[in-house]
């Protein structure tokens, strides 16, 4: 829009006193400015999501590793590579804050099977009561899965659990950018929350 307006100035300078090569260079000098004023978007600060506050849970091993099936597919409808802090760093988080090789042998393996984000779009009411709704219009479907499988000395399975938790949220049409990675913070705190009680 800018550059129309810019356009049509320049167009009703005379043309005379104007050759084309000339009112080009006065068009982006007065562009070039105006583009520059542009301010960029800036994402909230969110801190970490940690777990060294509760106490270790201790494993008769002597290393404990992470194995990440999950790949985020960074595209929509998943929507978590977008998060202030994904499902995923948040479960490997976990995994470091949470579990303690105690042992003298063994090994213990988590497996991050899902750690995803999908966007969905909400129906609109339409009409005249829609014109003055304000109307949830996406909801986040949150999950994070892990298995952990203990192994001893010998390579052989001694014990082994599985934990999955879902968790979701809307967001209303006029929300802002920093108000919607703030749901976003606040659903994988949950959803972790949730996952740390199922597998404790």
């Amino acid at each position: 829009m800018l550059a129309y307006i810019l356009s049509c100035i320049v167009d009703l300078l005379p043309e005379p006193a104007m050759t084309r090569i000339a009112r080009y260079f006065i068009f982006l000098a007065l562009l070039v400015p105006l583009m520059a004023c542009e301010t960029p978007v800036e994402r909230g600060a969110f801190p970490d999501i940690t777990f060294a506050h509760l106490p270790a849970i201790a494993l008769d091993v002597a290393e404990i590793r992470i194995v990440k099936v999950y790949v985020p597919p960074l595209k929509r409808p998943h929507v978590d590579h977008e998060f202030p802090v994904p499902p995923l760093r948040a479960a490997e988080r976990w995994v470091k804050d949470r579990l303690k090789a105690v042992g003298q042998d063994g090994v213990a393996t988590v497996t991050i099977h899902d750690a995803g984000v999908t966007e969905s779009r909400l129906g609109r009411m339409g009409g005249i009561k829609g014109t003055f709704t304000t109307e949830q219009s996406e909801r986040y479907d949150a999950a994070v899965e892990a298995a952990i499988e203990v192994r001893g000395g010998k390579g052989l399975r001694v014990a082994s659990a599985t934990a999955r938790t879902e968790r979701n949220r809307t967001v209303p049409e006029d929300i802002s950018l920093a108000d919607r990675e703030k749901v976003w913070f606040a659903l994988t705190e949950d959803l972790m929350r949730e996952f740390d009680r199922t597998f404790e």
